[in-house]
């Protein structure tokens, strides 16, 4: 288990706990578990408390946590019958986006997200959930798929922001994000969009222009990241604690706003201490808001998400 800065009270705690346990299985006459059990509860109590009341930075930080889980979890567990799509026939195939068709409760989908990778070598591969071009031409070409076939559209996104290199520049990163926030507004099918992790910049948007669009508890949305809205504003990237306060980046923040539709609960401690309860309740959350969207024809979806995010900001000027 890896633990944040914020949760070294709790390491020591939980360490002394395995400790003990670790004692009693060299020798057998040992009896440790009342002591055990002591530390355990304490640890129970300062966990809730942590995350009884969590900072937007803190919350940044459990939302780039490296275990929790990515979309290729997601993808292993909710559906069935998998099959992956490569490629944007333009240019080639992008690692950090993965896409194909599948079967979500036995009923074909189409699912599409950012994957950040599990280890050095997967992240590497995976460029650490950074797009390039080719990544988003990717997804139109399977929203168009999508649309063509009248398949619903469920897309994951974990992404600190498009890969700003100059390879992807040259390519047109600004243009294909545009169009495939483009294409998002244009499907007749519905879209749903799940925030996993961090959703940066308008390398979410791209994917995150949804019909319905969830956030899970201790995920983040931002049209920056506080270190570069620091960098920016303040010149030094060690005000990330102001800029994630006044970005407004919080799951919590953003549903008052109405930029999102629904927060999914995780497990105490976040999604990484509890993996398989939060992808279940991601599973339950994307099946109600596909329910939502059932029996509408393809020019009212297309009619109401348009105007979903004509209307956007409205709810947080009122406020």
């Amino acid at each position: 288990m890896n633990y944040l800065e914020f949760e070294k009270p709790l390491a020591e705690i939980e360490g002394k706990a395995e400790e003990l346990r670790a004692l009693a299985r060299k020798n057998e006459e040992m009896d440790v578990e009342k002591e055990a059990a002591a530390l355990d509860a304490k640890a129970e109590t300062l966990l809730k408390d942590i995350y009884k009341n969590l900072s937007p930075w803190r919350k940044c930080q459990v939302a780039r946590h490296p275990d929790r889980p990515h979309c290729r979890d997601y993808i292993e567990a909710l559906f069935t019958e998998y099959t992956p799509l490569a490629g944007d026939r333009n240019f080639a195939d992008d690692h950090a986006v993965m896409g194909g068709l599948a079967r979500l409760n036995d009923k074909p989908v189409m699912v599409i997200g950012h994957e950040k990778g599990h280890d050095t070598k997967t992240r590497i591969e995976r460029n650490f959930g950074m797009a390039r071009p080719e990544g988003y031409r990717k997804a139109i070409r399977l929203m168009d798929l999508a649309h063509r076939f009248g398949l619903p559209v469920i897309t994951l996104i974990d992404t600190p922001g498009a890969y700003p290199g100059k390879g992807a520049e040259e390519r047109g990163q600004s243009e294909a994000i545009a169009r495939s926030t483009q294409k998002c507004l244009e499907i007749g099918v519905p879209l749903i969009s799940i925030i996993i992790g961090e959703g940066g910049s308008g390398g979410a948007v791209a994917f995150a222009t949804g019909d319905r669009v969830a956030m899970l508890e201790h995920s983040i949305y931002s049209v920056i990241s506080p270190e570069g809205c620091a960098s920016i504003l303040w010149k030094d990237a060690e005000k990330m604690r102001e800029a994630a306060e006044a970005l407004r980046l919080t799951a919590q923040d953003l549903e008052k706003l109405g930029v999102i539709d629904r927060i999914i609960k995780e497990p105490l401690g976040g999604a990484q201490r509890g993996r398989k309860e939060a992808i279940e309740s991601v599973g339950k959350a994307i099946d109600a808001m596909l329910k939502e969207l059932s029996g509408k024809k393809p020019d009212q979806l297309i009619r109401d998400r348009r105007q979903k995010y004509l209307d956007m900001g409205s709810k947080g000027l009122a406020a």
